[in-house]
C-alpha cells in the first residue's frame, strides 16, 4: 500500500532528483514549480517503484500526477501506475490522473479501454521554445525580437547581462519592489500571488540551483529572468523587466539562454499562459516548437456504466433490489453486530446514531449504489428476503470483489453458493469484469466452503484472510 506524506512548502527540495532530470517536458515537474504554487495544490508525495508519486486537491477531486521515475524508466512508471490503482480500491477513491505527458497517453488509454475520459485543457499548456532560437533570434521569423534587441543596446550601450550572486539578493529584491509598485496596480489576484511567491523564491536561489540572470543598464537591474534545469530543458519561472525599458524583455530572454543553454540544454519551458489571452499572444509571437499537453486521465470501472440495479434469476433465488417493505428485515441483516464480524465493516462509522432507524440501512446501501461504491442486490427466496450479494471494491483492472450474508434461519440452504454464482456469471457476461475476488476470516469455515461450491478457487491467505477468485475459463 503506499503511504503518502504532507509535503511542506519548504521540504519540495526533496523532489529535485525526480526533476532535475525528467524529460516529459511539463513544468509542473519542477521545484519552483512546487514551491511557487504550493498554497494552491499541497500536494501529498510517496516513492515507489523508485518512481516520485504526487497526489493532490483540486476542485473537490483527488489527482495523481503521473509517477515520475528517477532514472527516466518507463516501466518502473507503470508499476507505479498499478499500485495507484491498487490504493484508490483499497481506499474506495476514484482514480484521476494528471500532468500526463502526451508520450504516455496511448498505453494509459489501451490500458483502460473505451471507459475512459481524456482531457487536456489549453489553457494549462505549457510553451516550449527551442533554445537556440533564443540564442539567435534568427531569421524573418525573430524579426520583431531582434529590431527589440537592436533598440535596447542602441539606447542602452552601457548594457551589461550578469549571472546572478549571492551578494545581488538585496539589489535583486529592490528591483522586484520598484517591478512590484505598478504589477499590483493591475488587480490582479493570480499576479500579485505570484509577486509574494517571487519573494520568497529569491532567497531560495542556492539551496534550489536555480538559474538567474540580471540584466542591467545605466548600473540599475532593469530585468531579470529565474529558471531551473529539468532534463534537456529550462523552465523559466520568472521573468521580470521595469516598464519603460523598451525591448527588455526580449533583451533578458536572450541573453538568458545564451548564458545558460547549450550543450545538453536543447529547450526553453517558458510555462502555460493561465488562460490569459494576451499571454498567450505573446507567448506565441515567440514561435513555439511545440505547446506542450498536460493530460488529464479518468478511468471509468464496470459499475459506473450501471444504472439500475439488475435482476437475476437462479433455479431457486431471485436476486433483486431489496423493497422498501424489506427496510426491516435487511436492518436485521445489516445491523446483526455478531453476525456482521464476519462481514468485514462496521456499520457504526457511517450510522447517524448508536440506534439508527431500520430504513438508514437499506437507504445507506442505496447511496452507495448511487455513488458507484457498491452494487448490492437481496437474495429473495420463495418471495422473503434471505440475504444480501454484494459486488464492490471495483478495480481499474476489470475486477471486483464479490461478498455475502444470510439471515440465521436461511443459512445452510446453499444459497450463498447459488447468488455466488450467480453474481459472478452477472459480472463477467454483463459487466465484462476479468476477475471476482472474495475473502473470508479463517474462523468462518462456513464461508469458505460456500466460495468453493459457487467455483471460486483459493488462492492465498494470510494471517486473517484466505483468499479466493473466480474468472471466466472457471
Amino acid at each position: 500500500m503506499l503511504d503518502f506524506q504532507r509535503t511542506k512548502k519548504e521540504d519540495v527540495v526533496r523532489f529535485a532528483p525526480f526533476f532535475r532530470g525528467q524529460m516529459t517536458h511539463v513544468s509542473d515537474f519542477s521545484l519552483c514549480y512546487q514551491f511557487m504554487w504550493h498554497k494552491h495544490f499541497t500536494p501529498d508525495f510517496c516513492v515507489a517503484e523508485d518512481c516520485l508519486i504526487l497526489k493532490e486537491v483540486y476542485a473537490g477531486r483527488d489527482w495523481f500526477h503521473y509517477p515520475l521515475s528517477r532514472t527516466g524508466d518507463a516501466e518502473a512508471e507503470r508499476r507505479a501506475v498499478a499500485l495507484i490503482e491498487d490504493y484508490c480500491r483499497e481506499k474506495e477513491m476514484r482514480l484521476h490522473f494528471t500532468n500526463v505527458a502526451e508520450k504516455n497517453v496511448p498505453w494509459l488509454v489501451l490500458r483502460y479501454g473505451q471507459d475512459v475520459s481524456v482531457t487536456n485543457i489549453r489553457r494549462w499548456r505549457d510553451y516550449l521554445y527551442a533554445a537556440e532560437d533564443f540564442r539567435t533570434y534568427a531569421g524573418g521569423k525573430y524579426s520583431g525580437q531582434r529590431n527589440h534587441v537592436n533598440k535596447f543596446k542602441k539606447q542602452y550601450p552601457d548594457w551589461t547581462f550578469s549571472v546572478y550572486r549571492p551578494e545581488d539578493e538585496e539589489e535583486l529584491l529592490a528591483f522586484l519592489h520598484t517591478y512590484d509598485g505598478v504589477q499590483r496596480a493591475k488587480e490582479n489576484y493570480l499576479a500579485d500571488e505570484e509577486m509574494d511567491e517571487v519573494y520568497e523564491l529569491v532567497p531560495e536561489i542556492g539551496k534550489f540551483s536555480l538559474l538567474c540572470g540580471l540584466l542591467r543598464a545605466g548600473g540599475q537591474i532593469v530585468a531579470c529572468s529565474i529558471g531551473e534545469v529539468c532534463g534537456d530543458m529550462i523552465v523559466v519561472h520568472v521573468e521580470k523587466a521595469l516598464r519603460g525599458y523598451e525591448g527588455a524583455y526580449p533583451m533578458v530572454a536572450q541573453q538568458f539562454a545564451l548564458a545558460f543553454t547549450g550543450g545538453d540544454i536543447k529547450y526553453l519551458n517558458r510555462m502555460d499562459d493561465a488562460g490569459d489571452m494576451g499571454l498567450r499572444k505573446s507567448k506565441l509571437q515567440y514561435l513555439p516548437c511545440e505547446v506542450v499537453g498536460k493530460y488529464n486521465i479518468s478511468p471509468r470501472r464496470a459499475i459506473d456504466r450501471v444504472a439500475h440495479l439488475p435482476t437475476l434469476n437462479t433455479p431457486r433465488l431471485t436476486l433483486s433490489p431489496v423493497r422498501d417493505e424489506d427496510a426491516d428485515t435487511y436492518a436485521r441483516l445489516a445491523g446483526d453486530e455478531e453476525r456482521n464480524r464476519w462481514w468485514g465493516y462496521d456499520w457504526h462509522e457511517d450510522a447517524p446514531s448508536a440506534s439508527p432507524q431500520a430504513g438508514w440501512f437499506l437507504t445507506f446501501a442505496r447511496d452507495l449504489f448511487r455513488e458507484k461504491m457498491e452494487l448490492p442486490l437481496g437474495i429473495y427466496a420463495d418471495g422473503k428476503l434471505a440475504g444480501e450479494v454484494v459486488l464492490h471494491r471495483f478495480g481499474y483492472a476489470a475486477e471486483a470483489e464479490v461478498g455475502m450474508r444470510l439471515l440465521p434461519e436461511e443459512e445452510g440452504k446453499g444459497y450463498a453458493a447459488e447468488a455466488v454464482s450467480a453474481v459472478c456469471e452477472y459480472a463477467f457476461s454483463k459487466l465484462e469484469l476479468e476477475r471476482v475476488e472474495a475473502k473470508c476470516f479463517h474462523e468462518n469455515a462456513r464461508s469458505g466452503r460456500s466460495l468453493l461450491l459457487a467455483g471460486m478457487h483459493r488462492t492465498a491467505e494470510d494471517a486473517t484472510y484466505v483468499y479466493f477468485e473466480k474468472t471466466p475459463k472457471m
